[in-house]
């Protein structure tokens, strides 16, 4: 061995001891790896794909701290194929090439295959991942990607068709109390050399808090030893002091975020005030911008409650002024009384009425405006425009019966108010109204328009 190879060993010992507990401890084969059992347990398919050494193209997908890059290193540890490791934060399409070119020459003169690793494979771009699909396709590698994002979203369709798709859960309390036990005696690579004990309470708030992320545990569990005299135990109060905050998984442009507000949204539909309550605290916890969670509010009380309660529009934009000129942290106060109002108001979602005028519009062809409804200010006179129109406030109860549709609408209506909230109020009036139509023999029939192919459709989906 020549000096600049004992070198460079030395320089990777010392780095290696040097390295964070979370990166020493990552287990090196499947037989240390604790947690998903979904896809490692006996039998399951990515297991036995690993110990046969047939792994194809494959998507790590999952939060932080489950165990993505880990497997990925444990295939490298049990291949007999060269294996590539690419950060998509750090690589270009120049990287991408090279390794390619490489994996080519490899597998023409030593008939090797090609593992290439690419870590936050999202972070790629389009002609990244482009620049990497045919390689893939054709076999000079083997893809395997980790990725915190969803991989139907953010890796191209071609790319996610060539490869098997493995979602990691966040780790159980279980799991993550093992991954505990673990760096507590390895004497490898662990604390089992040293005098290290750990309170019962103090390793309960370190999971806990952990939150289902293992890398989150192992660096509050190595704040925790490090700062603590040898032979004395982690207390509850130093766990404290090295884990403050729960981690809480929230991506603003990830998964995370749009689910976690579906299920804010869904809950205020649900009349669930407790559930409407928890997801908005995980929301501002996590960091989540008030106003985003203000104006999905707004747009909920006209979308969900409507006219089942017209007051909530107005409650909404109350405590939305209010937030902006209070500020946090007392604007809490403004969001949770939002928040109620909206989770226990009587539901309607009778607005997308216009939806379902707009779509007959788009389809239909334009009547003429009945004469009696045209301006008469203008051409009254000349063209005779107007005439005929009876002003309601010359009437009883300031109503009179008459053609409001173009002819050719006639018998067809859109709003159908609910006998939910005030809006029965409004279906008794309404329904009084066009019992005086059909009096009138105006032919308003009782049909409502609906596209057969948009039931049950928000205009988003439409």
């Amino acid at each position: 061995m020549s000096d600049s190879d004992l070198f460079d060993a030395s320089a990777k010992d010392f780095m290696s001891s040097r390295a964070p507990l979370a990166d020493r401890l990552r287990p090196r084969t499947l037989d240390e790896y604790i947690g998903q059992e979904h896809i490692l347990g006996p039998g399951r398919l990515l297991r036995r794909s690993i110990e046969a050494d047939r792994v194809s193209s494959i998507i790590f997908y999952g939060p932080p701290g489950t165990g993505k890059t880990t497997l990925a290193r444990i295939i490298a540890n049990t291949t007999k194929s060269h294996f590539v490791t690419l950060n998509a934060v750090l690589a270009g399409v120049k990287d991408i090439r090279t390794s390619i070119a490489e994996a080519e020459r490899r597998l023409k003169l030593h008939r090797q295959r090609t593992f290439l690793f690419v870590d936050e494979v999202h972070r790629f771009n389009k002609a990244q991942q482009d620049a990497l699909l045919p390689h893939v396709e054709n076999g000079t590698v083997t893809l395997i990607g980790a990725t915190t994002e969803n991989p139907y979203f953010e890796v191209i369709k071609a790319l996610v068709s060539r490869s098997r798709i493995f979602e990691l859960k966040s780790l159980t309390e279980e799991d993550l109390a093992n991954v505990a036990r673990f760096a507590l005696t390895n004497k490898e690579r662990g604390y089992g050399k040293r005098n290290v004990s750990v309170d019962d309470d103090a390793l309960a708030h370190l999971v806990s808090t952990a939150n289902g992320d293992a890398r989150s545990l192992l660096n509050a569990l190595e704040l925790a030893v490090e700062t603590t005299t040898d032979g004395e135990p982690v207390t509850l109060e130093v766990a404290e002091e090295s884990i403050q905050k729960r981690a809480v998984l929230y991506d603003k442009e990830g998964d995370a975020h749009y689910d976690t507000i579906s299920a804010f949204i869904k809950s205020l539909r649900g009349s669930d005030p407790d559930a409407s309550m928890y997801w908005m605290g995980r929301m501002l916890y996590a960091g989540e911008d008030p106003r985003f969670i203000i104006r999905r509010m707004m747009i909920f009380a006209a979308e969900d409650i409507g006219l089942a309660d017209p007051r909530a529009i107005q409650v909404a934009t109350a405590c939305a002024q209010a937030f902006e000129w209070v500020g946090l942290p007392e604007g809490r106060f403004h969001l949770a009384e939002c928040c109620l109002y909206l989770a226990t108001a009587p539901k309607s979602n009778s607005t997308y009425t216009f939806f379902e005028a707009l779509k007959f519009v788009e389809k239909e062809q334009s009547g003429e405006v009945p004469n009696p409804l045209k301006d008469g200010s203008r051409d009254g006179k000349g063209l005779g425009h107007g005439d005929g129109y009876l002003y309601p406030h010359s009437y009883r109860n300031h109503y009179v019966p008459q053609q409001y549709m173009p002819d050719e609408m006639q018998g067809v209506y859109f709003y159908e108010p609910s006998d939910v909230g005030y809006e029965r109020t409004i279906k008794e009036r309404l329904d009084y109204w066009r019992s005086r139509d059909e009096e009138m023999d105006l032919s308003r029939r009782v049909k409502r328009y609906a596209d057969k192919d948009s039931d049950d459709k928000s205009p988003e989906e439409s």
